[in-house]
């Protein structure tokens, strides 16, 4: 097995994957996914396999196994990764790339708990090594619930799939919810680390492979112009929102019980917190920043009363965009007594010397004005203006706020003069947009994490402590609403019920307005 030096790579994670002076080309390797037959397999893994091939960042023989209940010859494996590929890839499809990739298309029937089924796999993997010269490395991607989890990882083990021979490697990949408090998640790093080592454990949030996510660490460490401001002497607020416009689909079984608190702000939003507000790492090699990012977590403070500084709430039956929506609790499969938050809103603090008394303001939900994921850096008013009376009547606060979805870019907010003879200031904003300062569109999240599992590169995944501190911050706020009432309702296509709004309010701020 490959040693923590060797399989943590200490690269920069700002590194572009497509920069011939530093490629990034995975080694000999394969890939299997259990739960291929899923919307996750089948809209973004499958894909982003091809669309790193065709980009060059793959090995000619890697192969690809899938694993699933369903009665597939090898050949009706590879017809649904065509069909996955031609619908759902980022980059043009090409017959000679599609060629070489599904000439190690394998795949093996079976349950989770079924030996044979397991053994086949075993037998697989041997054959593949032989004929694409793998090198017996492997990642396994577990995208199937987290009840499942323990049977696989079991399986691998008893079956002798868990661990490489000489220099060869063997890894798990596991998707969200890691867990849904701080005992479960701790009882499930715990199944994992009895058979994968904690280094060959790659816990996927996809978020962190977003470019712009990434970007926020070239914003501050990159440059000399944030970083001084960047701290509780310039900063009022920071605000970080994970909205979405749709509903819960089909996705009843897996929402109900978890809501939008567990869903988002325990991984997603945690995570751009600590990435806004962490100090510079001394390198970009997976401890260092795992250790700042730690640091952070450790320090976050929840408000003294949760009634007042936390909220949830359910979309309710509403017109939104034209068309008559369902409320959450009209859902089908959803139980009519449900108290599963589709909303939730929080405020926290972070006491260390850079942060301390500045407040982090988490939202989250579905059903509300529209889709958007961004940062917002408030900055304080000016001490002192020396300008006429109502010269600034339309004056906001500075603001530099990163768009992660769908806009891509960064927008700073100043004030300016109005053209004119007189003065008056108001907002204006300067604009950074992916899209139009590069040529080259942005690779998918899963393609840039999945080619940092096979090399090995932790850099963009959160560790078990991070998990386990993101944990202990929500669970007394999850324990607290247990015990009192029920979510507030709020109409589909608004911004959220109108208690988050009071909950900023009482502290003289409002929400933004993305």
């Amino acid at each position: 097995m490959a040693s923590d030096d060797q399989t943590q790579t200490a690269g920069n994670p700002l590194r572009d994957p497509l920069d011939r002076r530093l490629p990034r080309i995975a080694g000999p390797s394969g890939l299997v996914i259990f739960g291929v037959t899923g919307d996750l397999s089948r809209k973004k893994l499958m894909p982003a396999v091809y669309d790193l091939a065709n980009r060059g960042l793959l090995p000619p023989g890697f192969a690809l196994v899938g694993f699933a209940r369903r009665q597939w010859e090898n050949e009706d494996f590879a017809q649904e990764v065509h069909d996955a590929v031609k619908e759902h890839a980022r980059t043009p499809f090409r017959e000679e790339v599609w060629q070489q990739l599904a000439e190690g298309c394998r795949f093996v029937q079976g349950d989770f708990d079924d030996d044979k089924a397991f053994e086949q796999l075993k037998s697989t993997i041997e054959d593949l090594d032989k004929a694409r010269g793998t090198g017996g490395n492997f990642a396994f991607y577990l995208s199937v619930p987290p009840k499942f989890f323990p049977n696989v990882v079991q399986q691998l083990k008893k079956h002798g799939l868990s661990q490489g021979s000489g220099d060869s490697w063997r890894r798990a990949v596991i998707e969200k919810p890691f867990g849904h408090d701080l005992a479960s998640a701790q009882q499930l790093n715990q199944i994992v680390h009895d058979v994968f080592p904690p280094n060959e454990v790659f816990r996927i949030d996809h978020y962190l492979g977003k470019e712009t996510v990434q970007n926020i660490l070239a914003l501050r460490f990159a440059n000399t112009m944030y970083e001084p401001i960047w701290n509780r002497s310039y900063v009022d607020h920071v605000q970080i929102t994970m909205a979405e416009d749709i509903g819960i689909g089909g996705r009843a079984g897996y929402y109900d019980g978890i809501g939008a608190a567990r869903d988002v702000i325990q991984n997603h939003l945690l995570q751009l917190l600590a990435l806004t507000a962490m100090e510079e790492p001394g390198s970009f090699h997976p401890k260092a920043l795992t250790a700042e990012k730690l640091k952070v977590l450790g320090a976050v403070v929840l408000p003294d009363d949760l009634g007042r500084y936390t909220v949830r709430g359910q979309y309710a039956h509403a017109w939104q965009g034209g068309e008559e929506v369902l409320g959450y609790l009209e859902e089908d499969g959803i139980d009519p007594r449900s108290k599963t938050d589709t909303y939730a809103a929080v405020k926290l603090e972070i006491n260390n010397r850079r942060w301390a008394g500045v407040p982090f303001y988490l939202r989250t939900g579905k059903r509300l004005g529209r889709r958007v994921t961004e940062i917002a850096v408030v900055f304080k008013r000016a001490p002192y203006l020396p300008f006429e009376s109502g010269a600034t009547e339309e004056l906001g606060e500075n603001a530099l706020v990163i768009r992660v979805q769908p806009d891509e870019g960064v927008t700073v907010r100043f004030g300016s003069k109005v053209p004119g003879t007189s003065t008056e200031v108001r907002d204006v904003t300067m604009d950074f947009a992916y899209g139009e300062s590069f040529t080259e569109s942005s690779p998918e999240a899963y393609e840039r994490l999945i080619l940092d599992v096979l090399l090995g590169d932790a850099n963009l995944f959160p560790r078990h402590q991070e998990v386990e501190l993101s944990w202990t911050i929500l669970d007394p706020i999850e324990q607290y609403w247990d015990k009192h009432g029920k979510p507030a309702q709020y109409a589909s296509g608004t911004w959220g019920p109108t208690e988050a709004d009071e909950m900023l309010a009482q502290d003289g701020r409002s929400w933004r307005r993305p």
